[in-house]
């Protein structure tokens, strides 16, 4: 069995035998149930520290949204020296580390794809090195260069007309959470240690495909270990043993995430489950009387800033599909262990308790793993903080628990890995509202007039029978479900190859279980739309060349959002039905499919390219967010709402079925008390029947209307919304968008 001195005082035994964090935090950590008058208020340095910052992010908002990029450095764990919120301020970082050497200073990534690199370069002028483009043209294959090589050319219409989309061809691909606990707890050395003994233990026999690469990524593994400590040795840390103390412990873990948003521009480069963990550490220098309780939350406020500090290049295409300059550095609090404790802390408090020390902000993307079951005080007061902030997620831990443990964290906006155990193929999403046309329209696209999908026979009747489109939607479907996996199959294999990433691996067990994700988009204008042709008469009304432009409804039908099964119930074939066909492809290196209702703010996107539907949404309007009813749809409240959407059920969507609703502070009740307990109420309810996610808003569309037109108003600098799967600073987001979110239903009554 393993010992340090840096363990004492901890307890339990599985986990000095091997590397097991999970094993660690159950023996060690201590529940906490009472209520959060220990908070303090943020220190002098936290404020010194954070003027500092908000003063750089006004710079920024005042260049166009970017402050600085670098032009010619590549970036890696070890390429920049040290650097820091203010030279002045220095002393008083309690967690030291940057992405670049400059606060908010973009770094050059291009093993993605070099012209999406230097797209995002000029279009914010700057000029990359030109030596740059020639060893990433030349000399040095990109992702993005393998990709579209073995593209066929029915992936390259198919992306073109977005019917599939979002695809992660041009950047890094994300949704991979590293152990970086596994830091803080065993130091560098020993977990090279682990993976020189898994390295020489693979492959002792016949060298095939699989061992041959396993090897390669093992020994790229190893590297970045090293290289890790190189990084922290920068800046006067030595992380090659364990942590010995708390502010060591956040500070190494904080380590192994800077490595990995160092080597990797993912779509969701996620924190995981560290409050927990670090609250075993803090509590451990509480009861010795090495820190204070203002030192415990001046440390998590400061890990926080860093978090909030995140920042990649990106092109305008990019920050179209996912508006907001998102980086979803997620980071979970709550949930419920598997013998039934509650996995609250202190330190769940004090994260959450950074939205109140230095105000609401999107980053990193703050969840409550959510069970009726919690402690009451903690209930209460993460809904205070949503009703005050609209800056907090939820997920249901009692359905996400049964499937991925108790030590699972959210590796996007939505999505659960076992922590440490598992990674996700992420795979943006496809357009089954498109497709509906398509089945219509006999694989015709409706806005580029071109034969994109099969050549069935269209549907010529007047008015659509429900029996005959559900026939050609089944056929369609089954088109898209293998068009769609065989495309995500081409990207991951290539990232694999190109754009590995050995930071965040090297943090992951070797024998990983991989999941395959995939995502919906246009959910519940299928369903609506479904709906109509069964209950109503809908009318085809068709161009010169036979092709069904817009849709005339007569007389009235269910809608999903009322809590009508009838609608309802085809919501749960649509569901069940597409990850079905899904399932029936190989996926890449064995990896599980899943699926998700989740579209990021993407919905506009999507609805540029998707034609007039069957339900009465026009041409080139948004499709409604994620698993959300129709823009409108909704007409008897909130609870009948969610209640529509909690019938989804969470087995067939465990890559995750994102809801967002807007609650007007009216609607909760009349003072902070009264809507706190009606939030949690609300919560309990939900979540008890199954659901899944919920984003809270608590304002009023006035609110939004006033924002998008006064921007410049001190209240809206860090005025922060939930949307579907994250949150935004609300004037970072293009005026589309935030017409987008004004046209959200804004619920007046429960």
């Amino acid at each position: 069995m393993l010992q340090k001195e840096q363990w004492t005082g901890f307890k339990g035994r599985i986990w000095k035998e091997e590397v097991n964090t999970r094993d660690f935090i159950q023996a060690n950590y201590t529940p906490y149930d009472g209520d959060s008058s220990f908070l303090e208020k943020p220190t002098e340095a936290t404020e010194k520290l954070w003027d500092a910052l908000q003063t750089l992010q006004k710079e920024e908002r005042a260049k166009g949204g970017v402050l600085d990029m670098d032009t010619e450095i590549v970036s890696s764990i070890t390429s920049h020296g040290r650097g820091y919120i203010n030279e002045d301020l220095k002393e008083l970082e309690k967690v030291v580390g940057l992405q670049t050497d400059k606060p908010l200073k973009r770094a050059f990534m291009p093993f993605g794809g070099i012209k999406m690199a230097e797209d995002a370069c000029t279009t914010n002028g700057y000029e990359p090195d030109p030596q740059l483009h020639k060893i990433f043209t030349d000399y040095h294959k990109t992702h993005n260069q393998g990709v579209f090589d073995a593209y066929t050319p029915e992936m390259k219409k198919a992306r073109h007309n977005k019917i599939i989309t979002g695809l992660p061809d041009t950047y890094g691909r994300g949704r991979i959470v590293g152990d970086y606990r596994r830091v803080a707890l065993y130091g560098i050395n020993y977990l090279m240690e682990q993976k020189k003994n898994d390295f020489d233990n693979c492959g002792c026999g016949i060298m095939t495909d699989d061992i041959i690469r396993q090897r390669e990524e093992i020994s790229m593994q190893y590297r970045a270990l090293a290289d890790m400590k190189l990084m922290a040795e920068s800046y006067g840390f030595d992380i090659s043993e364990p942590a010995k103390n708390a502010q060591e412990a956040v500070q190494w873990l904080y380590f192994g995430y800077l490595a990995a948003i160092k080597t990797q521009n993912g779509a969701a480069m996620s924190v995981g489950r560290i409050a927990t963990f670090l609250d075993i550490y803090i509590q451990r220098d509480l009861e010795n009387g090495t820190l204070t309780e203002i030192e415990a939350q001046e440390l998590i406020d400061h890990l926080i800033m860093k978090f909030r500090m995140v920042k990649f290049a990106r092109v305008p295409s990019y920050n179209q599909l996912f508006s907001g300059d998102p980086v979803w550095a997620t980071l979970e609090v709550g949930g419920i262990g598997q013998d039934g404790r509650s996995m609250v802390t202190k330190s769940d408090y004090r994260i959450l308790h950074t939205l109140v020390n230095m105000g609401p902000a999107p980053e990193p993307n703050l969840t409550v793993l959510y069970s009726s079951r919690l402690p009451e005080n903690f209930k209460k007061f993460a809904s205070y903080i949503s009703v005050e902030t609209s800056s907090i997620q939820y997920e249901n831990d009692d359905v996400m628990r049964p499937v991925w443990g108790d030590d699972y964290s959210i590796c996007c906006c939505v999505s659960a890995t076992q922590t440490g155990k598992e990674m996700q193929f992420f795979g943006a999403r496809a357009n089954l509202a498109k497709c509906l046309l398509y089945a219509i329209n006999g694989g015709v696209d409706e806005k580029t007039k071109v034969q994109m999908g099969p050549e069935y026979a269209r549907i010529s009747s007047d008015y659509l029978d429900y029996a005959e489109v559900m026939r050609k939607y089944d056929m369609m479907m089954d088109w898209l479900a293998g068009l769609y996996v065989n495309t995500l199959n081409v990207i991951q294999y290539m990232h694999d190859k190109y754009y590995y990433e050995a930071a965040e691996m090297a943090l992951i067990d070797t024998d990983v279980r991989r999941t395959f994700a995939t995502g919906i988009a246009g959910f519940s204008h299928v369903v609506d739309s479904l709906s109509a042709i069964k209950y109503a008469h809908v009318k085809a009304i068709r161009d010169a060349d036979g092709i069904a432009i817009d849709y005339e409804i007569k007389g009235d039908f269910p809608r999903y959002g009322n809590d009508d099964d009838r609608a309802d119930e085809i919501a749960v074939w649509l569901l069940q039905t597409f990850l079905e066909k899904l399932k029936k492809h190989h996926t890449y290196r064995n990896s599980e499919p899943t699926t998700s209702i989740l579209t990021i703010t993407s919905n506009v996107v999507y609805g540029k390219a998707t034609g007039t539907l069957p339900d009465g949404r026009k041409a080139g309007e948004p499709l409604s967010p994620g698993a959300n009813p129709s823009y409108g749809a909704e007409k008897n409240g909130l609870l009948a709402s969610l209640n529509s959407v909690a019938k989804l059920p969470y087995e067939w969507a465990l890559d995750g079925i994102s809801n967002t609703q807007t609650i007007s502070p009216g609607a909760l009740g009349h003072n902070e008390e009264e809507r706190s307990e009606n939030l949690v109420h609300i919560l309990d309810g939900y979540f008890n029947q199954g659901a899944h996610h919920l984003n809270v808003n608590v304002f009023g569309i006035d609110k939004l209307k006033d924002a998008m037109e006064h921007p410049e108003k001190p209240e809206y600098a860090n005025f922060t919304i939930r949307v579907s799967g994250y949150a935004v600073k609300f004037i970072d987001l293009t005026r589309e968008q935030q017409l987008d979110v004004i046209m959200r239903s804004a619920h007046e009554r429960m």
